[in-house]
Order: C-alpha cells, then sequence, then structure tokens
C-alpha cells in the first residue's frame, strides 16, 4: 500500500479511496487515451461547431449572437468558452434536466399524437427573456447546475428503453448545446427516433440548414413581431428568427410556432393581426399556431396572467388571416386545445391537457370529408 500511494499525487489517492467507498470505479485518465479527452469528458467539453479565428478572438457562428471571445471567456449563452484558443462547447453529454414527456407539452399537436417524448436539456440560452419559466437553467452555465452523465449513445438507448417515439431537444435553449443535439440526433436517426426542437429560432442559417438533415420537427416561439419589443422582452433581434422559420419551413421539418401572449408586451390586437398576416402571406398557413397565456415569472412577476378573452381573440384574429391550425394553449378546458377539419370543421382530436382523449383521424384524413390534415400522423 505505501509503495501504491507514492506512484499517485495524495488528492487521486483520496479521490479514489472515496469513489471505492461508495461503490464507483475511477477509470485512470491514461484509459481514455490522452488527459485532454479525460478532461474533456469529465467536464462536458468538446470543441465546438461553426467558430472563426478574427483579429479580435474566436467568433461563435452560431447565432446572431456573435460572441467574439478571447482566451478564457465565456460566450452570452453561459456555455462556449474559449480554452487554448479554440472555441469548446461546455454543453456536451451532461444534461441538467431529464424526462418523460407526452409531445403535446413541447408543443406539438401534429406530431405523433399521443406518443411520449424523452426530453434534456443542459444549461444556458442564447437570449435573456424576460418572461422566462426555465429561468433556473436557461439563465447558468453547466458548471452551476446539477447534470447527468448522458452522452449521445446513452440519450439514445434511453429513448428506446423508455418506449420514446423521439428524443426532444427543450426546457432551456438547444441551440445552446447544438453539438449535443446534433451529435445524438444523428445516432437517434439511424436507430428510428425522431427528434424534435423546442427552440427560439435564434440561429444563424448554415447551422440551422445542417440540422435540418436530423431534425423532424420543432416548435418555434415567435415571442413578439415588433423589433423593439424583441429586443427589450428577449435581449434579441426579430429578422433572425422570422428568416429561421423560413428555413424550417422550406426544409421540409414539421413545424408548429408559439406565441406566448404577454400583457402589456405582446398582447396588441393590432401585433397581432400583423404577425398572422405574414405567416399567411408567407407560406405558414398549414402550420399549426399555438397562442400561449402567460403567468407571471421571473422578472415579470408583476404582471397579470393573460385574459382567455385576449387570448381567444388572438385565435380568431390568426383563423380570419386563413391560418387553418389555431389553439390556445395554458388554459384548461379550453376546446381552442382540440384539432378540427379546416373544411367541415368536424372535431378529429379531442385534449384534456396534454393528454389524447380522442382521435378519428383516418390515415392522417377527415373521416367525414376525406380531407387531408397536415401533419406527422405515422
Amino acid at each position: 500500500m505505501e509503495n501504491f500511494k507514492k506512484d499517485i499525487t495524495k488528492r487521486e489517492f483520496i479521490k479514489r479511496c472515496a469513489a471505492f467507498s461508495a461503490g464507483v470505479t475511477i477509470i485512470p485518465k491514461a484509459l481514455y487515451g490522452s488527459e485532454e479527452l479525460a478532461e474533456e469528458q469529465a467536464s462536458g467539453r468538446k470543441e465546438a461547431m461553426f467558430q472563426e479565428e478574427t483579429a479580435r478572438g474566436i467568433m461563435c457562428r452560431i447565432c446572431p449572437n456573435e460572441c467574439v471571445l478571447k482566451e478564457g471567456e465565456l460566450s452570452k449563452c453561459n456555455n462556449r468558452k474559449v480554452i487554448r484558443s479554440k472555441l469548446y462547447t461546455l454543453a456536451y453529454g451532461n444534461p441538467c434536466s431529464v424526462n418523460v414527456d407526452p409531445i403535446e407539452k413541447k408543443p406539438l399537436y401534429h406530431f405523433l399524437p399521443g406518443s411520449r417524448a424523452y426530453s434534456i436539456a443542459t444549461a444556458g440560452c442564447n437570449l435573456v427573456c424576460l418572461n422566462c419559466q426555465n429561468w433556473t437553467i436557461s439563465q447558468t452555465s453547466p458548471d452551476k447546475t446539477r447534470n447527468f452523465s448522458l452522452p449521445p449513445e446513452k440519450v439514445v438507448s434511453e429513448a428506446g428503453a423508455k418506449i420514446c417515439r423521439s428524443i426532444a431537444y427543450t426546457y432551456s435553449e438547444p441551440v445552446t448545446f447544438y453539438e449535443y443535439a446534433y451529435d445524438t440526433a444523428v445516432l437517434a436517426k439511424k436507430a428510428g427516433i425522431k427528434n424534435v426542437f423546442k427552440s427560439n429560432g435564434y440561429i444563424y442559417p448554415e447551422p440551422l440548414k445542417k440540422l435540418c438533415n436530423v431534425i423532424d420537427a420543432a416548435n418555434i416561439d415567435l415571442k413578439a413581431f415588433n423589433e423593439g419589443t424583441y429586443l427589450k422582452l428577449s435581449g434579441g433581434k426579430f429578422q433572425p428568427v422570422l428568416d429561421a422559420l423560413k428555413i424550417y419551413l422550406d426544409s421540409g421539418v414539421w413545424l408548429e410556432i408559439t406565441n406566448l401572449v404577454v400583457p402589456t408586451w405582446t398582447d396588441k390586437s393590432e401585433e397581432i393581426y400583423r404577425m398572422c398576416k405574414w405567416l399567411s402571406e408567407n407560406g405558414f398557413k398549414n402550420v399549426p399556431v399555438h397562442f400561449s397565456r402567460f403567468y407571471p415569472t421571473y422578472k415579470l412577476e408583476q404582471l397579470p396572467p393573460t385574459p382567455v378573452d385576449i387570448l381567444n381573440k388572438a385565435a380568431q384574429i390568426a383563423s380570419s388571416e386563413g391560418l387553418n391550425y389555431v389553439y390556445t394553449g395554458n388554459v384548461p378546458g379550453s376546446e381552442i386545445s382540440d384539432t378540427k377539419c379546416p373544411g367541415c370543421k368536424t372535431t378529429l382530436i379531442v385534449r384534456q391537457g396534454f393528454r389524447v382523449a380522442e382521435n378519428s383521424l383516418k390515415d392522417g384524413k377527415c373521416p367525414k370529408c376525406g380531407k387531408s390534415i397536415d401533419g406527422v400522423w405515422n
């Protein structure tokens, strides 16, 4: 034992003894192939995709924040850092939240209704929304959260074991754990498991187009329809989100859109009308739109919940502009959560909260009039 202790540091000896008493096996760093690789796997680090060297530092090219970072500096999303003159993600294989959810919770109403999604999130977000409901994980970094050890291959195997038809990258902002989500999605696709993004859509075209090769569905938050409001409410720009919506649509990814109606911020009928008109005129008539009820949270605790009549008014405006699938969310008992045939108005899918109570679709068609209903049903 005396010779053994001399061959390792005191810290390493204590670490191994503690692990042994807890029934944990410590794998020597040498077995990973190198100390650097072992360090990266332990810290959730991996070299980031879409980075560019500039005279001012390393630029991250994932999203419109365009963080330019010098050695040791952390990105605005809290999970990218320059280490040894390279940009690394700190959010790889270390999710802080793992759950099995109904797909309706994303919300996705026209994508494999009634199925389960294996949902993961890491800490971090590239926006700073005043109304964020998951701010405890979105507005911090991976080194400050309690994390699971789930590399991509384990996420896929766990999803399969729990009979989940999809993996959802959700809760925080998956754009900021892009590498982890992308690598997992590649493996999931090979295993026959679908991939779902719940995102703010704040991403540049090149990484988004690459992502669309492996993503099957997305719900994108369209937070406002005004440049000034977008900046004040979320800290982001407006146009990149519109550009992302078009890319998702053109790429064949099944798309749904959520608009959180925040009192005094995004509840004006004129702004809702402009948004619905833009969607109608730009090819989104058959994209489901969810008007979601706001509840006081984070930095907007002083506001009241969204009045239900304002949500209903928003739904009416959307329908009048030719949007075929309009829903209200966070309103228990509302029939505007049910899917109706845009042709004969027959109720096709009845929902109670996140549960599908009835589904009368026949091969993706209305059983009464035979109209095809847009979505991914099988």
